[in-house]
Parts: structure tokens; C-alpha cells; sequence
């Protein structure tokens, strides 16, 4: 027999639970405040990794087009000191030649590491803004982490205080009733209790058959609303809100295929209509 005590327990449960489960949700999401900062971090990174690997290549370019720089003078000077002890005009026209096209590539790789000194000198500074960005986000993800984590003990506490009381609460309630309690409460934003007048869920609004409400004013076991799945108990609903839920109405649950055959019918009658007008 279901009680008024065991009502008001349901009731001083229904709070609890939708406080745990709150706090819960509350602790689940806690990480999820972490991941724009640590998505943040770990693209900073990634594009950290990948500059320093082109640094290496722009420092191993630049190494080379020293190193053919450097050829290029050798073959110059070379050409330069040569020419001055040659004796005939087309032994000077291929020394001078040499030279020209010496200059020429010492030009070509001068130009070179100019512009890898540059890139050089663009990427190092790259390397240096993301380092600092690293930096700065380990920190506010060490801060966070300590402060998501404070707050986790502290919510966890409340939560091992409120799991107390439930099961004080429940230590002479059906467990499969508490059970099916604290899913409704997870689904039904809080509300797992409700009362029905005149026929009438007050959860859902629903009418229910007139043998249902019976079974749920006898009050003989837990009895859950088909609709909505709420535990539902008696009340006693102020005089004429019962003639406006009319217990005739709701002789069973709500069938779709009736009110399909319904609405067949009234096509066909308004067929009928349009034919009788036409003639």
C-alpha cells in the first residue's frame, strides 16, 4: 500500500536526486570547459613542430647557397689572377669569360642567401612567437586544471553527502521503483512525481482511462503514467475542473488509428460534399 509517508519521501527524494544528478552532469562537463584551451595548445604546436622543421630546411639551403657562393668568388679570384699572366688575345677571351660567368654566379648566390638570411631570420621569430604562445597556454592549462579539479573534489563531496541521504531515504523503498525514479528524473527535467486530477496526468496533460485513475486513488502500489512515465499519485481536483476532464472521455489510450479512420471519413464526406455542389 502506497503511503502518504512514502509520497513525501518520493517527494524529499525527487529534490536529492535532482540535486546529485546536477551536480553530476555539472562534473561530466567540468573537462569540456578544457577543450577549446587545450584544442588552442595543440594546434599552436603542431604549427610550432612544422616551422622548426622548415627552419631546418631554410638553415640547410642556406648552408648550400653559402657554400656555391663561396665556389663562385674561388672561380673569380682564380680567373682574376690568371689572366694577368696569359699571353695570347683568345686565351685572355676564355680567362675573361670564366670570370664573367664566376661574377655572374656569385651574384646569383649572393642574392640567395640574402633572401634565405631573411627567410631565416622571419621563421626564427615565428619560432619564437609560438614558443611563448606554448608557454603562456601550459600555464592557463595548469590553472584551469587546478581549478576544474578544486571544484570536482568539492562537487564530488556534496555528491557522497547527497548519495547519504538517498539511501537513507530509500532503505525501505522498492529498488526498482527507486530505480525507475531516478531515470525519469534524468529525463523529465527534474519532475518525477505528479499528481492527476479529473482523469489527467499533470506531468504530460494527458488523459488517462477512468479504471487507470482508479488503480492510482487506491493507492495499492507505485502506479507510472503511460505516457510519460512519472509516478503518479490522487489529488483531489476543485469543484467543475472534474466535469471539464470527463472521466467518459477517456475510456482508453490514446489510439493514432482511430483518429486515422476518423479523418478518412471526414475526406469522404467532404468529397461527397464537392460532388452534390457540382451538380
Amino acid at each position: 500500500m502506497v503511503t502518504v509517508e512514502d509520497l513525501n519521501k518520493l517527494r524529499e527524494l525527487q529534490d536529492i536526486l535532482s540535486r546529485k544528478i546536477s551536480l553530476e552532469q555539472t562534473v561530466q562537463e567540468m573537462p569540456k570547459e578544457l577543450v577549446n584551451l587545450e584544442g588552442a595548445y595543440n594546434k599552436t604546436r603542431k604549427l610550432f613542430i612544422e616551422t622548426s622543421v622548415e627552419h631546418d630546411k631554410i638553415k640547410e639551403a642556406e648552408a648550400e647557397a653559402r657554400a656555391s657562393l663561396k665556389e663562385a668568388e674561388a672561380a673569380r679570384e682564380k680567373a682574376e689572377m690568371t689572366i694577368s699572366e696569359i699571353n695570347t688575345q683568345r686565351e685572355y677571351e676564355a680567362l675573361d669569360k670564366e670570370r664573367l660567368a664566376a661574377e655572374e654566379k656569385e651574384l646569383q648566390f649572393g642574392r640567395e642567401v640574402q633572401q634565405k638570411e631573411k627567410a631565416l631570420f622571419e621563421n626564427t621569430s615565428e619560432m619564437t612567437r609560438l614558443s611563448g604562445l606554448i608557454e603562456q597556454f601550459e600555464k592557463e592549462l595548469e590553472q584551469k586544471r587546478a581549478v576544474i579539479d578544486a571544484e570536482r573534489a568539492e562537487k564530488t563531496g556534496q555528491i557522497d553527502n547527497l548519495l547519504s541521504e538517498e539511501k537513507r531515504l530509500t532503505s525501505d523503498l522498492d529498488k526498482e521503483v527507486v530505480f525507475k525514479f531516478e531515470r525519469i528524473l534524468r529525463n523529465k527535467s527534474g519532475i518525477g512525481i505528479v499528481g492527476i486530477k479529473g482523469n489527467v496526468c499533470m506531468g504530460c496533460h494527458m488523459i488517462l482511462p477512468a479504471q487507470f485513475s482508479n488503480n492510482v486513488r487506491i493507492g495499492a502500489e507505485f502506479v507510472f503514467c503511460p505516457y510519460c512515465s512519472r509516478i503518479l499519485f490522487y489529488e483531489e481536483a476543485p469543484e467543475g475542473e472534474e466535469i471539464f476532464f470527463d472521466s467518459g472521455d477517456s475510456g482508453s489510450l490514446y489510439d493514432p488509428e482511430e483518429d486515422e479512420e476518423e479523418f478518412e471519413d471526414d475526406e469522404r464526406e467532404e468529397e461527397k460534399i464537392v460532388v452534390d455542389f457540382d451538380e
